[in-house]
Formats: C-alpha cells, sequence, structure tokens
C-alpha cells in the first residue's frame, strides 16, 4: 500500500509543480499584454489563469499534501530525519507560494497588478529551486 500511495504523491508533485511552473509564467504574458492594453489578451489571460489554479494547481497541492501525510503516518521514523525537516520546511513554503500566486491571480482579476513582467519571471524561479532542493533531500538523504 506505501508503493501506492508514494505513486499518487509523486503524480500529484508532478501536477502541481507543473501549474507552479506555468501560472507565474502565463502572469508574465498577462502583465505584458497588460502593458500593451490588448483587452482581449487580457480576458483570454484570466481565464487560463482561473482555470488552471482552480482545475490543476488546487486539486493538485491537496493531493500531495494528503498523500504526504498519508506517507508520514505509514512511515513516521521519517519524522526523526534531519532531512525530512527541511524538506517540510521548503514545502510549507511553497503552499505559501501557491497562496501569493492566487493573491496575483485576484489582483489581476481586479485590474490591480502593477507587477512587471520582468518581476514575474524571477518569481517563476522559486518552485524551481525549492525543487531542485527537495529532490536531492528525498532522495540523497544528506542528514
Amino acid at each position: 500500500m506505501y508503493l501506492w500511495i508514494k505513486a499518487l504523491h509523486l503524480i500529484a508533485i508532478i501536477t502541481w509543480f507543473a501549474a507552479m511552473f506555468y501560472l507565474p509564467r502565463l502572469f508574465v504574458y498577462h502583465a505584458m499584454a497588460r502593458d500593451k492594453g490588448d483587452q482581449q489578451a487580457i480576458d483570454y489571460f484570466l481565464i487560463m489563469e482561473r482555470k488552471l489554479y482552480r482545475g490543476i494547481m488546487l486539486p493538485s497541492m491537496i493531493a500531495v499534501l494528503g498523500f504526504g501525510i498519508w506517507l508520514l503516518a505509514l512511515a513516521p521514523v521519517w519524522m526523526s530525519q534531519g532531512w525530512m525537516h527541511l524538506k517540510l520546511l521548503l514545502v510549507a513554503l511553497l503552499v505559501g507560494y501557491h497562496h501569493v500566486c492566487l493573491a496575483y491571480l485576484k489582483k489581476f482579476a481586479a485590474g490591480r497588478c502593477d507587477k512587471s513582467h520582468v518581476f514575474f519571471r524571477w518569481f517563476n524561479e522559486a518552485p524551481v529551486i525549492a525543487l531542485l532542493i527537495i529532490v536531492v533531500l528525498a532522495v540523497v538523504k544528506p542528514f
């Protein structure tokens, strides 16, 4: 049973990260369309952002957390490992990032987001860095 839950956890991780990589990229294009005054593109990005967040990103995050907690309940020994503590801290930061994405989504929808496309290009890099560290921690288990 543990391996099935682990497989589902990994699938959820992949979909969550795919959404966390893509939504800020949509924000880049949205900000560029806003700067050009292209209302048709803005309307299109609003729909895409909302559907990506509600249809993929949010359910994936819930699945990642649910399956992760389930795995820890089945193998609580992992909680005595230092690498797991750091991994869980990074997951908590990613949950925060997820909610910041929602805040930007709402600001764009209200026409109040003043961040530049350059800001969102940098903003898009945070989950990449977290993913690299998390994978190394989970595979290498350095401490």
